[in-house]
């Protein structure tokens, strides 16, 4: 597996990470066993992976469990990114008074002493400048060791700037893939700053996985999409469709189109079952042509950036 450093914080990440929101979730409902679970982000880590991304959030703190049950003795193998804002009860609290009593609780879970990075989850605007006392304590957990680095979750280059441009934050989460690249407008600043970049959302919810079409219905969080936009959609993803072939699938293609972008860390696709594990690992493999990832950026140039989708 292909490695990339993780801005200037010293850390070196695996291209392709393990996005632990769905091995969470699947299992705090019952839909996968926690031993499944934990076999899963072991074979992650045994086929190579060394980035783990959780929250507390995450199947109400289930997949920040699973994380340190199943990373327990080669902690110092793995890099851990984890969150702060949406706690495992299900509030949303964004104070710095909050900060420590989630780390503190999030430290526990994960059964390590140390957390990688922390970084806000998607928090309102007036929490990405630095003015925010949530950044002192940052700095004051830094200082005690209990994490490496900070940042923030975003969906914007205008929350990328404010975060850059007001804080010393080294890691950013951002919503970046072929239907969504708005943000790379902020890509140059942040590796020029020493930030680096998890990608977030790389397969647009799993529409990118090519599986999707006009006909597809949902009962999850993408219910929130209306028919239009499943219809856009299906009608988007017909356009890009000459990304696969016999030796590329649609998630190779998709993934690989992040990678394209040196300012890029690493992706971090969700997991499910062994065998996306296994797609999601063999993306890195191989490297996107060239001009592929220009007719790609041309594409959203003229199909989304002047009418976005809603994800």
């Amino acid at each position: 597996m292909k490695k990339r450093k993780l801005g200037n914080t010293g850390l070196e990440v695996t291209e392709i990470g393990f996005g632990a929101w769905q091995a969470g979730d699947e299992c705090r409902s019952g839909r996968m066993t926690e031993n499944d679970a934990i076999t899963l982000v072991k074979t992650g880590y045994d086929r190579g992976i060394n980035f783990f991304d959780t929250a507390p959030g995450y199947g109400n703190g289930k997949s920040e469990e699973i994380l340190g049950k199943a990373l327990k003795g080669i902690r110092d193998k793995t890099v851990i990114n984890t969150k702060f804002g949406h706690d495992a009860e299900g509030n949303t609290d964004f104070s710095h008074i909050a900060l420590r009593s989630s780390v503190e609780a999030s430290l526990k879970r994960l059964q390590t002493d140390y957390i990688d990075s922390v970084i806000l989850h998607n928090p309102p605007f007036e929490y990405l400048n630095g003015n925010s006392p949530v950044y002192e304590e940052f700095e004051k957990l830094k200082q005690e060791g209990k994490i490496r680095a900070y940042g923030s979750s975003v969906d914007s280059s205008r929350e990328m700037s404010e975060v850059l441009n007001t804080t010393e934050s080294r890691v950013m989460e951002v919503l970046f893939n072929i239907f969504h690249q708005e943000t790379e407008k902020a890509f140059t600043a942040a590796q020029e700053k020493g930030v680096g970049l998890i990608i977030k959302v790389p397969l647009d919810s799993g529409w990118l996985t090519g599986k999707y079409g006009k006909k597809s219905a949902f009962t999850d969080i993408r219910k929130r999409w209306s028919e239009d936009i499943i219809n856009r959609r299906a009608a988007l993803l017909e356009k890009i469709n000459f990304l696969a072939d016999d030796s590329t699938g649609m998630v190779q293609a998709a993934l690989r189109f992040v990678l394209a972008f040196d300012a890029v860390s690493t992706v971090i696709p969700g997991v499910k079952t062994v065998q996306q594990l296994e797609t999601n690992i063999s993306a890195s493999s191989g490297v996107l042509p060239g001009e592929h990832v220009k007719r790609l950026v041309q594409f959203w140039q003229e199909e989304l950036s002047g009418n976005p989708l809603p994800w």
